[in-house]
């Protein structure tokens, strides 16, 4: 593996650990606000928009670390059957021709919407809201932005398979 790759994939690997923080977080602030609501008839949009954000969070940035992991969905009834040379093109072209494109284009439209949130400092319509919705919508690019970085080690990887595997 190249050292490009491998920082990559330190990155992503390193961001993914420690998102899944959020998701224990994510419990138990939904224990504590249920348990509010219902035992105490207490709630505020505060709480629940920040059970969003973290959601948000664990979904968008651990998308780059799933892919580290190999474990996005695809059809595998047929893929594991392929050889490393087929599986390694496979990859590539799902990667040139759509991981690549995708990235590109969420970012490219996420840029002004986060740039128009930063500057009027956007915060929720909600009483009791949380302040800082400008930061949340920054994750749309930054996360894209850790995709494509995944998909180019994804990419570095699987040339090295074509150059290095004997077909299978």
């Amino acid at each position: 593996m190249n050292r490009l790759s491998h920082w990559i994939n330190l990155l992503n690997k390193t961001i993914g650990k420690g998102i899944a923080l959020f998701s224990i977080i994510l419990i138990l602030l939904v224990c504590v606000d249920v348990a509010l609501r219902y035992f105490f008839n207490f709630s505020t949009a505060g709480v629940t928009e920040l059970e969003w954000y973290l959601f948000g969070c664990i979904f968008l940035l651990n998308a780059p670390y799933t892919l580290f992991k190999d474990k996005h969905v695809r059809v595998d009834a047929l893929y594991q059957k392929f050889s490393e040379k087929t599986k390694a093109c496979i990859d590539i072209f799902g990667t040139l021709f759509f991981l690549i494109p995708f990235c590109l284009l969420v970012i490219d439209a996420s840029i002004p919407y986060v740039y128009n949130s930063w500057v009027i400092m956007e915060k929720s319509t909600d009483a009791g809201g949380l302040p800082y919705r400008f930061l949340i919508k920054a994750v749309i690019p930054v996360s894209m932005g850790l995709l494509l970085l995944q998909g180019i080690s994804l990419l570095l990887m699987k040339l090295q398979v074509l150059k290095t595997k004997t077909s299978v």
